[in-house]
């Protein structure tokens, strides 16, 4: 039977799954367009980061969390475009089964080829065969708004990358002329007398304080290192050159002072302890050449001394946070 010969009862019928699966047919829409020539990649970001690391002979702590924010981003957008297309898919061969045969949708078609007596039985089945369908129609449209936020949430990642990469370049000169600054001078100038921070330091090293790569500090990282040391005390061994870390760790520019052993969480007293050393580290970052701070998730970099301390992104551990330590990387 034709379909325009249908009767204008089943046509009634036949026309809400038609519509339903027209509209889940419709092209997807959303805000997101393909990046403009003025608008680089993520590639491109990581491209220009790459240069600067290089040039500043250091990794970019800071921009790390914006790169593994952007891939995450752009990781779920293609497994939202992917989960979409099978939905799409789904509903498309849905439709397509509404123009064979007889033309009219699986469901209504399973009520008007009964024989009388298993018509109700069959109309039961019909609806539940309605009522996938709707649901598959649905899903597409939920499907559909995820993929908007996907693409909301990726180009908004990207965005904060792209700012921070020129926000790094824009303290290119400043961290150039530190670099030059403090290799010429080599080690920093002596403080006048203790600062009076508090800590449990008593002018002396002791042996204890010496941990994991001690003596391949450079001339400045053990300065500042000993400086402290002398100042606070180390309850617990201080670790440095670390061979094979492609941060300041291994070139010996870096030392962390530990405040619990283990992987533990510091007791309340070397928390404060530890607030106190980079505290100290802050205040003295331009006579010392301190290059940036880790404590408690939070970064604090002297290109960018307004910036203040910025959190970081989770890396699922106490000893990954910096919260059993606090790192301290210099020029």
């Amino acid at each position: 039977m034709h379909k325009s010969s249908l009767p204008r009862k089943r046509r009634a019928l036949l026309l809400p799954g038609l519509a339903a699966a027209a509209i889940a047919l419709l092209p997807a829409t959303s805000s997101y367009a393909d990046p403009q020539d003025d608008e680089p990649s993520l590639d491109e970001l990581n491209e220009r980061a790459d240069a600067l690391e290089e040039e500043y002979d250091t990794e970019l702590v800071q921009y790390e969390d914006a790169q593994e924010n952007a891939e995450k981003a752009q990781k779920r957008l293609d497994n939202v475009e992917d989960e979409l297309e099978k939905y799409r898919k789904n509903v498309a061969d849905l439709a397509a089964a509404q123009y064979m045969g007889s033309g009219v949708d699986p469901a209504v078609e399973v009520v008007m080829s009964s024989d009388p007596q298993d018509m109700l039985d069959n109309a039961a089945m019909a609806g539940q065969v309605s009522a996938n369908n709707a649901e598959r129609v649905a899903d597409l449209a939920e499907m559909r708004q995820k993929r908007e936020d996907a693409v909301e949430d990726a180009d908004a990642k990207l965005e904060d990358a792209e700012e921070l990469v020129e926000d790094l370049e824009s303290q290119r000169e400043n961290v150039l002329d530190k670099i030059e600054k403090y290799e010429e001078e080599q080690v920093p100038e002596a403080p006048e007398e203790s600062s009076g921070g508090g800590g449990s330091g008593d002018g002396s090293i002791p042996s204890s304080a010496m941990g994991p790569g001690w003596d391949g500090a450079t001339p400045r990282m053990a300065a500042i290192r000993d400086e402290i040391v002398r100042e606070f005390g180390a309850p617990y061994p201080v670790g440095c050159l670390r061979p094979g870390d492609s941060g300041e760790h291994g070139s010996g520019r870096a030392c962390d002072f530990m405040m619990s052993a283990g992987g533990a969480s510091p007791s309340a007293g070397d928390r404060q302890l530890g607030q106190q050393i980079a505290d100290y580290a802050q205040a003295n970052a331009d006579r010392l050449g301190v290059m940036y701070i880790i404590w408690e998730q939070r970064i604090w970099h002297s290109a960018n001394p307004g910036a203040g301390w910025e959190m970081m992104n989770d890396r699922g551990s106490i000893t990954a946070n910096h919260y059993d330590h606090v790192h301290i990387s210099s020029y």
